[in-house]
């Protein structure tokens, strides 16, 4: 932690605020991809299968590998080989894109769609639990910096930043 707390002291204090944030960011998603990875493994999913699922079945309308890989925060590429996997065990189709002929929407089969509900009702107890430890006025209040992060690195094209 040494090493880290220098690195904080050169920049200013909101720099070293948001760093701090994208580390535990960073932290916190690897924990939750393992975690999530052994909840939904008995149901033979993996963390990655299920957030796949999970875009298709929020969005209550059939998406494209791009519109997929976009809501899960991934590349289109990482959502289309996930499908791949799903379609082949049967739970997800893909169906004709009349705006796309190379792009199929994906919909849920109904054994993809009782997988998902089965994967979603052991979360809820999982959510339950962690909801007795974080009170509701905290993770609102992460949800909401979380949220305007993400804004603000979608609305600054970071890429483009970077390369220059």
């Amino acid at each position: 932690m040494e090493k880290e707390s220098a690195t904080f002291a050169k920049t200013s204090v909101g720099a070293a605020a948001v760093t701090r944030l994208t580390l535990t960011v960073f932290r916190l998603n690897g924990l939750l991809l393992h975690w999530g990875d052994r909840l939904v493994e008995p149901l033979g999913l993996t963390s990655a299968r299920w957030q796949v699922l999970g875009a298709i079945a929020l969005a209550g309308v059939p998406l494209t590998a791009p519109r997929i890989g976009e809501a899960m925060g991934v590349t289109r590429q990482g959502a289309q080989k996930q499908l791949n996997v799903l379609a082949e065990q049967g739970l997800v189709e893909a169906r004709p894109n009349p705006a796309h002929r190379r792009s199929p929407h994906y919909i849920l089969t109904p054994q993809g769609l009782a997988l998902y509900r089965q994967a979603e009702a052991l979360w809820a107890v999982q959510a339950a639990d962690l909801a007795k430890l974080i009170p509701s006025s905290l993770a609102s209040a992460a949800t909401r910096t979380l949220e305007s992060m993400l804004h603000q690195l979608q609305t600054v094209n970071v890429f483009s930043e970077i390369e220059s």
